[in-house]
């Protein structure tokens, strides 16, 4: 009996010793190599810049919308050179009208054109459709509907901002401004405010109040000062590598081909207003940030989105007409060969945008200082969020 109990003993000291040693408990005693565990490296998350924008579309704003969807591209440039802790974010936008008398009364006058969405496509495609309408800019509810209605991130690693731009008092509506700012502080959500006015009105009717609150910046901006796109000599070859690019696109499933013939749309919406703009876009898309998994081969393989036992598996009628009749080997070099093509177009675009840069960066050099743009307040004030939360800036 006594050695039976003397077993026991030993087997729930075994159990036991075998429990800690499991979890993360600290040992006080050195441990010899030979016991020592080795704890596997935890993989890392990709961190995210989430960014809100809530634009006035009232009948005074036709400039402020003419110069967001003129400055996306800028904007995305700007920040592609983010990252943390050696890790490149994950940029997603979201987008919203307030303000609009031809949305319903029931919400506010706000409208999402589009959810978080790392398809930079759709929030060109959804700032290309705004127009303006009436007046009714009520500024609490449209940030109190933003907070609610979209998936924001719950890490505090991330970047979590809303931008709301108008030029009427910020305190109008049935919603208190107050009460949707700490809301959003709540969420860890930065509020950042752009008056499209005068400095100085700004501040007395209260934009610059609702940044303080919801700590993010005021900025003023003239929303009528026509955005100008420098043409530099490295356009005309950055347009052709930019159809070059289009054509390393591989659409699948139920929507690819539609999201296809959405880039070439975009693309023409850029050029027409400027071979500058279009430049700019292109140096969008050779980045990290312009990534289409949800309806492009190459980039859903690379990013792990489809392996290659699902694309063996996917159904003619979900691949492109040159794929459908192919065998599963001479798919995936199909794929990879897209790939090794977009990989070598990326790089020349990212070289001639360098230099594009530069000749563009003195040209304004030469130029009066103009006032300060939409692009200006969303980069100035991301950035210096990003800082405080350890990310770094490459050149």
């Amino acid at each position: 009996m006594k050695t039976q109990q003397n077993k026991l003993l030993l087997l729930s000291g075994y159990l036991i010793c075998s429990l800690f040693s499991s979890t993360s408990f600290a040992h006080t005693a050195p441990e010899s190599k030979s016991h020592r565990h080795i704890i596997a490296p935890q993989p890392t998350t990709q961190p995210k810049i989430q960014l809100a924008i809530l634009l006035d579309t009232s009948g005074s704003m036709d400039g402020l919308i003419d110069q967001t969807r003129n400055q996306l591209w800028q904007v995305v440039n700007e920040f592609s050179t983010a990252k943390k802790n050696g890790v490149t974010p994950k940029l997603e936008v979201a987008l919203f009208e307030y303000g609009n008398d031809g949305n319903s009364r029931d919400t506010g006058f706000v409208r999402m054109l589009n959810n978080f969405t790392g398809e930079l496509d759709k929030v060109s495609e959804g700032l290309f459709s705004l127009t303006t309408n009436g007046g009714s800019e009520y500024c609490g509810f449209a940030i109190k509907t933003a907070v609610h209605s979209l998936n924001w991130s719950h890490s505090d690693r991330d970047i979590k901002t809303i931008f709301i731009a108008g030029n009427e008092p910020f305190s109008q509506g049935p919603v208190n401004y107050r009460d949707a700012l700490k809301l959003a502080s709540q969420h860890g959500i930065a509020v950042n405010t752009i008056h499209a006015g005068d400095h100085q009105v700004g501040i007395d009717t209260g934009w610059q109040n609702g940044a303080l609150i919801a700590g993010g910046d005021y900025m003023s901006i003239d929303a009528n000062q026509r955005t100008v796109h420098v043409i530099a000599p490295q356009d005309k070859r950055i347009a052709e590598l930019n159809s070059q690019l289009n054509n390393t696109y591989v659409p699948y499933g139920k929507h690819g081909q539609e999201k296809s013939e959405r880039q070439m749309v975009q693309d023409k919406q850029s050029e027409k207003i400027s071979p500058g703009l279009l430049a700019k876009r292109a140096k969008s898309k050779s980045s990290s940030f312009y990534s289409n998994t949800s309806w492009d081969l190459v980039d859903a393989m690379q990013d792990g989105e489809v392996d290659e036992q699902e694309l063996a598996k996917m159904d003619e009628s979900a691949l492109p007409e040159p794929m459908r009749k192919m065998s599963d080997k001479d798919k995936k070099m199909y794929v990879a060969k897209k790939s090794k093509e977009r990989k070598a177009i990326t790089e020349e675009i990212q070289k001639l945008s360098q230099s594009r840069d530069a000749y563009v960066a003195e040209k304004k050099q030469q130029q009066l200082a103009s006032a300060p743009s939409m692009s200006d307040a969303l980069t100035k004030a991301i950035k210096k969020q990003a800082e405080e939360k350890n990310y770094q800036f490459g050149k």
